[in-house]
């Protein structure tokens, strides 16, 4: 067994962070393929002439899941076979998943507080955009079984959800500090906006008030886009989309620094990246140790 490099405060060789779903080339075009197939799922009545229902997108959402899923899935098991993400690595996913999901339902979206995606910011950040990615799917879909909210709305608030993730993996990865805490409040308040514009954007086209706030089939792109802004505003982004801001950047300011503490403690112990090698064994002995290859 040969050593390894010289180990950095972290646990990771040169760098500050651990990416326990590595997203290598094939990985990166499946994510990228995924995600313009989910934002098509949310922008396409824009594009064409939706049809009102009681439920809006209660036809289209399976097809989500079909995408959301399967992605999820793929990632997770390419890496898995190829030796990027080992047990430790699922089984801190299982844990961070159901942490989310028993924290989401402190806030239940009273007022816009909504305790889930400080955790989902915070593990990205340490874990990488494939492990954020993943974690937004499974914190969502696990909260969703916990709370009996399953619903046509569940795929899109998975997808989004993993595109928060996603995104707090791929932030400068050289602040640290203080500086690093105002980052990541400043993404939390930048999410928390983000979310809301797209579980707007999820049913908006569908909703009928007979106000001049309506979707329009068939008007100018602007012009609709307009509408939308103008319906965000005044439903939604002084009151649920301010309170989830709000509560991202208090929980981040208060807890951050701990909580970032404790998971590249965890994941520095889990010694994520040394794979488990066995030594022959000797007469009336045997034992094994991690190491590196």
């Amino acid at each position: 067994m040969t050593s390894g490099p010289p180990q950095t405060p972290t646990g990771h060789p040169g760098g500050v962070h651990r990416s326990l779903v590595r997203l290598r080339a094939r990985n990166s075009v499946v994510l990228v393929l995924a995600s313009a197939a989910g934002l098509a799922m949310f922008l396409w009545p824009l594009f064409t002439t939706p049809v009102p229902t009681a439920m809006a997108h209660s036809s289209d959402a399976p097809l989500v899941f079909v995408v959301i899923l399967p992605v999820m899935i793929a990632v997770v098991l390419s890496e898995l076979t190829s030796g990027g993400i080992d047990t430790k690595a699922l089984a801190m996913l299982g844990v961070l998943s159901a942490v989310n999901a028993a924290l989401r339902p402190l806030g239940a979206g009273t007022a816009g507080i909504e305790t889930v995606f400080f955790m989902l910011v915070l593990a990205g950040r340490v874990f990488g955009p494939g492990f954020g990615f993943v974690l937004g799917c499974t914190s969502l879909f696990a909260s969703a079984l916990l709370t009996a909210g399953i619903g046509p709305w569940l795929p899109f608030q998975m997808i989004a959800s993993a595109w928060v993730g996603l995104g707090a993996g791929l932030l400068p990865r050289r602040v640290r500090g203080r500086a690093e805490i105002a980052v990541l409040a400043g993404y939390g308040i930048f999410a928390a906006y983000f979310f809301g514009f797209l579980m707007n954007m999820w049913f908006w086209p569908y909703v009928s008030q007979g106000t001049q706030l309506d979707f329009v089939a068939g008007d100018p792109l602007l012009d609709n886009l307009h509408r939308f802004a103008v319906f965000t505003l005044t439903t939604s982004t002084l009151g649920w989309d301010t309170g989830r801001a709000l509560t991202n950047t208090v929980v981040i300011l208060l807890a951050g620094p701990a909580v970032l503490a404790v998971l590249r403690r965890a994941a520095r112990r889990a010694a994520f990246d040394d794979p488990v090698e066995f030594e022959p064994l000797r007469p009336g002995q045997g034992r094994w140790r991690p190491g590196r290859a």
